[in-house]
């Protein structure tokens, strides 16, 4: 169980992360990037922020090379933000949810053209007049 202090400095590192991003980073590298969520360790010494990145898997690496490059800078960031005696130490994922529902989305458009009706689809039933 997570307590309610984690959880808010949570929040408040993907609002800064995410916000720096858009606005300050002038990093070529950095680009087409969305923070998805952020994970706080209960010492909050170190805080994994979850990032999805579009683009082919030479385009992530080379993002996520520099967001990890940009790490001081946005703790630096945080450290302005929020009070607390240490400032997490970031490190950054792939968030691999979208590509995943991105594939499950294609599986079943294979499975279910769009043409075929499903079991639930009632739109033959007479309508009453």
């Amino acid at each position: 169980m997570t307590s309610r202090r984690v959880l808010k400095v949570a929040q408040a590192i993907r609002e800064v992360v995410s916000s720096a991003i858009v606005m300050e980073m002038r990093d070529p590298r950095i680009a087409d990037v969305t923070v998805t969520f952020v994970e706080v360790s209960g010492d909050m010494r170190r805080a994994r922020v979850h990032v999805t990145i579009m683009g082919d898997d030479q385009k992530q690496q080379l993002c996520l090379h520099g967001l990890q490059h940009a790490a001081g800078y946005l703790q630096q960031k945080i450290a302005n933000r929020i009070d607390t005696r240490y400032t997490p130490r970031l490190e950054f994922r792939i968030d691999e949810g979208v590509q995943r529902s991105l594939e499950v989305h294609q599986l079943l458009g294979e499975l279910f053209p769009e043409g075929e009706k499903t079991a639930g689809d009632d739109s033959s039933a007479p309508t009453k007049p």
